[in-house]
Parts: structure tokens; sequence; C-alpha cells
């Protein structure tokens, strides 16, 4: 079945908002695969996907919300959250989307996850995604001037 297929038969369940895909990263390393299980680990536990996991939802509910929230970073967290605190579900389909390592190659492992899960913690005890997407930036700017 191809993700297409699967969306709709997800959406076919009553009172579904929207849903995601597991994590895939085009990569044999196992570190990689230890990120990708994590990730997915962490969506089915929230209930809150990230975008590289291939967010999909009703339109109708989408605009219900007034789209994604205009901020710099955390757009996709927002919209998962605001979706379950009105009451929508989400259902994250046990199949993977592929996405590049690029980032953890480029950026380094160890600092992009640790970067992410700081970005997401610190989102979800109040930092404004303005302040977030500063230190985002600067993180990256600060990497490319060790290289």
């Amino acid at each position: 079945m191809d993700a297409l297929e699967l969306i709709d038969k997800a959406m076919a369940q009553p009172g579904l908002a929207g849903g995601a895909f597991d994590l895939g990263i085009r990569s044999n390393r196992l570190i990689y695969r230890i990120i990708a299980t994590t990730a997915s680990l962490r969506s089915r536990l929230t209930g809150i996907p990230y975008g590289d996991q291939a967010i999909f939802i009703r339109r109708t509910y989408f605009k219900q919300l007034g789209g994604y929230p205009d901020i710099p970073l955390m757009e996709d967290v927002a919209l998962m959250r605001q979706i379950k605190k009105s009451g929508g579900r989400i259902h994250i389909i046990p199949k993977c989307v592929s996405t590049s390592p690029r980032r953890w190659e480029k950026e380094g492992v160890l600092y992009t996850t640790l970067r992410n899960w700081i970005l997401f913690v610190s989102y979800s005890l109040g930092v404004s995604p303005e302040t977030l997407a500063r230190y985002y930036r600067s993180g990256k700017d600060a990497y490319e001037r060790q290289r």
C-alpha cells in the first residue's frame, strides 16, 4: 500500500483530525536507526509528531484551527498541540517516511540530537519560538564558524 492509500485508510477513522508516519532516516548506520526509533516512540507516546514525519490533517480541521501558527520555529509542534487541545485525535501510521541524514552528518549526531531535545523541552517549558529560533540559528552559525 502506498502513502496516499495509508493516509486515506487512516482518515476513514471517525474523529481522526490527522496524523503522520513513523520516522525513517536514509542511512544504514545504527545511530540513525536508534534516532528514528526514538522519534517514532516519542510521537506515539506524546501524540505529537514533527514535520519530518509527513504530517497530514483534514483540510476543514486545519482551516478551523487557523492553519500553522505564524511562528519561526516549532510550528509543527504547536499545531499538533492545538489539535490535541481541541480534542482531535492524531494517528501515527506504522510505516516509515524517509528523511535525509544530512543535518546530523553536517552538524554532528550528538549536537543535532541534543539541540533538538533542548528546543522541544524549552518550548514545552514556555520559551518563546522567537527565542528558540535565535538559539537554533546561532548554534548553526557557531558550528559553521568552527569548520
